[in-house]
């Protein structure tokens, strides 16, 4: 049996974690994708956003037209599209396999791992061994079960699948009110289907702050995107053209039919743990699969560390390779051990209109009692917003009135995922409110005063819950 310093199970980020300083270790990556390199490049953030930049593209006809330029949308030409996008990251997933293959102190196994016991793994027929065991294997789409998807599966699809479809669809019925089923709503309602988008609550991206949250429903109801809300998928049918019967229910058990070409399941995403057997290692995992790690990345098992969506509270790419460097070092620095920070994790939602947040939503903070101070600056009263003839957009903070440190920003609105990185960095280094607004120059006229006037409200807030005039 072969034995390594290293193994990593999973070619995402757990590839990103060797690099040159694991030279002198013999490292076992383990991956069962047929596709190398992981969810980001292959199937999420890096393709999703590919597709976004046509679709707001082809939306900006609408924002045009309010500005007095008569634009045209014709047509959206989706293999051109498509095969651009995978025509760039096709290569890049094959060209990083043909790298590691040729590395002289990297073994890479093709295969489903599972653990034999705390230092082994069987891998297909094979079956090695390591001093140390990093599990990156990430998570994958929810599915669903009820009657009449396996026999539609040809035209049923998740996030995996539907970026790589032959022909945009005319009629589009997306399940799921997330910012997976968010960002293609905008995708595919922007270039041209007819898209209906089913939720099973009255609440879209329910774990953004709820003013941003309902700011957003309001907007994509009154948009290109049909929202039906507190209806639960029941069952899927094939009518007589062959398109999809999508059969909803809703609280009171009535039924509804929507008619599709193509059915979207973006309901969340569940942990790659289930066939590690994680039992046979003694790993600790939740119920719903995932790891149990400490600060530091470890397992509750020496030598067994884990990273990512399959560990991780935050199933985001930024976050899987924070805690990727943070093995890193561990790994090679086992005497000075650093962990994760964890305190301020931002996300974003690249929909139309798009989103960006970090910290905490006023919700929690009024549900632990704590003391805030709290400010609403709308884009359409700094002079870019005017350029934009923006009316529904706005910056939200939250800070403490003790500290006056930031504990919550969320943002609305064009540039929303740029225009959140000043308050992340304040947050990280304990800028105070007075500093960021007032200890640096802001461009006038530029986007960033919607920041710099939400900031100079805060200070002049005078008690917890009340906006600063």
């Amino acid at each position: 049996m072969q034995h390594f310093d290293l193994a990593v199970i999973g070619s995402g980020t757990g590839n990103s974690l060797i690099d040159e300083r694991f030279a002198d270790w013999d490292v076992a990556l383990i991956e069962r994708d047929e596709t190398f390199g992981g969810t980001c490049l292959n199937r999420g953030c890096i393709p999703t956003k590919m597709f976004v930049l046509p679709a707001d593209l082809a939306a900006s006809v609408a924002e045009a037209r309010r500005l007095g330029v008569q634009l045209e949308f014709r047509d959206a030409d989706w293999l051109a599209i498509r095969d651009r996008i995978f025509g760039r990251i096709d290569p890049i997933s094959a060209g990083g396999l043909d790298w590691r293959e040729r590395s002289q102190n990297v073994t890479v196994f093709h295969g489903e791992a599972s653990f034999v016991d705390a230092s082994t793994l069987q891998v297909g027929d094979t079956r090695i061994s390591a001093s140390n065991i990093v599990i990156a294997t990430g998570s994958r789409p929810r599915t669903l079960d009820v009657p009449g998807l396996a026999e539609a599966a040809d035209r049923v699809h998740t996030s995996d699948t539907i970026m790589r479809i032959d022909e945009l669809p005319r009629r589009l019925v997306i399940v799921g009110g997330g910012y997976i089923a968010a960002e293609f709503a905008h995708i595919f309602s922007g270039l041209g289907s007819e898209v209906t988008l089913i939720n099973r609550t009255d609440v879209l991206l329910r774990h953004h702050d709820r003013d941003i949250a309902q700011a957003y429903l309001q907007e994509l109801s009154h948009g290109p995107v049909n929202v039906r809300l507190n209806q639960e998928l029941s069952a899927v049918e094939k009518s007589d053209d062959d398109s999809l019967v999508v059969i909803t229910k809703d609280r009171n058990g009535i039924e509804y039919e929507y008619f599709a070409d193509q059915l979207l399941i973006a309901v969340g995403r569940d942990r790659n743990s289930d066939a590690l057997n994680l039992r046979a290692a003694g790993v600790d995992h939740n119920p719903d699969g995932q790891i149990r790690v400490d600060a530091q990345q470890r397992t509750n098992v020496p030598g067994i560390w884990a990273l990512g969506d399959v560990s991780s509270d935050h199933l985001l790419k930024h976050v899987a390779n924070a805690e990727g460097r943070t093995v890193q070092h561990n790994l090679l620095h086992p005497d000075d051990l650093r962990g994760t920070d964890h305190r301020f994790v931002p996300q974003a939602v690249f929909g139309d209109p798009q989103i960006a947040s970090v910290g905490v939503t006023e919700q929690e903070l009024r549900n632990w009692g704590a003391p805030y101070i709290v400010a609403r600056q709308r884009y359409a009263d700094v002079a870019y917003g005017w350029a934009l003839e923006d009316e529904e957009h706005f910056v939200k903070l939250l800070a403490d009135p003790r500290s006056m440190h930031l504990v919550g920003a969320h943002i609305i609105g064009p540039q929303a995922s740029t225009l959140i990185q000043p308050l992340i960095q304040a947050m990280s280094f304990g800028q105070r409110v007075d500093e960021l607004a007032r200890g640096q120059y802001w461009i006038h006229p530029a986007l960033p005063e919607v920041i710099e006037n939400a900031l100079l409200k805060l200070v002049l807030a005078r008690k917890p819950g009340e906006i600063g005039q």
